[in-house]
């Protein structure tokens, strides 16, 4: 199932091509492939060069480890995250490593770079679903995540699936049309909410 953007204006289809799903085959995923997005991840800019990013994955191939990545998670990504082939937990690192001073770009570049693992994973025939919903302080404690370090997201990695192998409700989400803000309520010149004169608003002219 392919769920490409509705884009205003064109974009790579890469970036079109990538969404959230949660229904995943049941395939594990070649190392080559997983070990390409953590090497995409790598690459992606950082203040300083400091790559304030790492990243704990657990494979269905490993299932002690994939089990206690999966119970981090709340209820309801649980349900359909079982699925999926790989679970990553993504971590932020908040002090430069340089001076122990406060990096307060570590979520941004650890963003950089998921986003970065997410386009490599499209381009390698894989999904990826990032999720906000898992137990920040559980994960910390079952990873011993060290001090310094924050636990930020998990994602979700694997082939797409059936779409008819989630629940009803689940399914009704998979299917729904993909939604975006207009670019002029978040591009804006001179002042906060004033739109930029590229968007064309009638606002802006």
């Amino acid at each position: 199932m392919e769920k490409r953007a509705e884009t205003e204006v064109p974009i790579h289809e890469l970036l079109e091509r990538r969404w959230s799903p949660r229904a995943f085959a049941k395939r594990s995923i070649e190392r080559e492939k997983l070990l390409s997005i953590f090497e995409a991840a790598r690459w992606a800019a950082s203040a300083s060069n400091e790559q304030p990013w790492s990243f704990l994955v657990a494979t269905r191939d490993d299932p002690k480890n994939f089990e206690a990545m999966l119970g981090v998670l709340i209820e309801f990504n649980q349900a359909w995250a079982h699925g999926a082939a790989a679970l990553i937990l993504t971590v932020a690192h908040t002090q430069f490593e340089k001076d122990g001073k406060p990096n307060r770009h570590g979520f941004y570049d650890l963003g950089q770079a998921a986003a970065n693992l997410a386009i490599q994973a499209t381009a390698s025939g894989l999904m990826v679903h990032p999720m906000a919903g898992f137990d920040v302080e559980a994960a910390r404690g079952r990873f011993a995540v060290p001090a310094g370090w924050e636990p930020v997201s998990m994602i979700a990695v694997g082939y797409p699936g059936d779409v008819d192998s989630l629940s009803e409700r689940l399914r009704a989400r998979e299917i729904a049309p993909r939604q975006r803000k207009p670019i002029e309520t978040f591009v804006f010149s001179g002042t906060w909410g004033h739109p930029a004169l590229i968007t064309g608003s009638a606002e802006s002219k």
